[in-house]
């Protein structure tokens, strides 16, 4: 029985490293997805697009082996709490692959002429480099089990949701050239992706004050305690 429980932690243990390895696969592919935008790359943007596959086939890969460790090993406490985070994380990694394939899905639309007003693309990849950022830190932070860490995520997401409200200033503010203004636009769709990563991050966080502590609450709401979940 001692042989069949250390075979079940380690199989555990596995999963979560196969679950946690997929923030790894978004990062590169946000990389190279904000590489697309600053020099509006149509083919790295479409290699971006194709390469989500992999994202996708992570997510369905965890998920099932999931259903299938619940299944055969009926999990309880701590363990089922963790394999719950596990499936919300997976979730939240494929999300975030979604946000920089909706990105790279527009760069095409701008052209290869198009009125670039450098102050906002340089907001947008600050926001890039904050969501790759607070993609590290949620990481660290469930691999840790560092509730602290992932509350931090909040003050990081902040910023994003700063620079994007500059985003969104420089775009009304552009005048009223067509081409100028349609640009904008687009890469207002941008910034709002990577605004939505930004939020994505702050979820895995949530996951691990969950595992931790046993109870799920959004950690912007973390002053009311009817907003609390305690797990069962």
């Amino acid at each position: 029985m001692a042989e069949v429980r250390l075979h079940y932690q380690d199989e555990l243990a596995q999963l979560e490293e196969r679950a946690l390895a997929g923030v790894d696969l978004v990062v590169a592919s946000l990389d190279r997805t904000l590489e697309a935008v600053e020099h509006q790359d149509s083919e790295l943007a479409e290699l971006v697009i194709v390469d989500d596959d992999r994202i996708d086939g992570r997510y369905l890969e965890v998920h099932q082996a999931i259903l299938t460790m619940l299944a055969t090993q009926a999990p309880v406490a701590t363990d089922l709490r963790l394999i719950s985070a596990l499936l919300h994380v997976m979730h939240s990694i494929e999300r975030m692959g979604d946000q920089c394939v909706n990105i790279c899905k527009v760069i095409p639309l701008t052209g290869h002429d198009a009125p670039v007003r450098s102050e906002m693309v340089d907001r947008i990849l600050r926001m890039g480099k904050q969501a790759r950022l607070m993609l590290s830190q949620a990481n660290k932070a469930f691999k840790g089990r560092d509730v602290e860490l992932a509350r931090d995520l909040v003050r990081q997401d902040d910023l994003i949701d700063e620079l994007n409200k500059e985003c969104f200033q420089i775009a009304v503010q552009v005048g009223e050239d067509q081409d100028t203004r349609e640009w904008a636009m687009t890469m207002m769709l941008v910034a709002r992706a990577l605004e939505r990563i930004g939020d994505n991050a702050v979820d895995i966080g949530e996951q691990v004050a969950f595992v931790v502590t046993g109870l799920f609450r959004e950690f912007e709401d973390a002053s009311h305690p009817e907003g609390v979940v305690r797990a069962p």
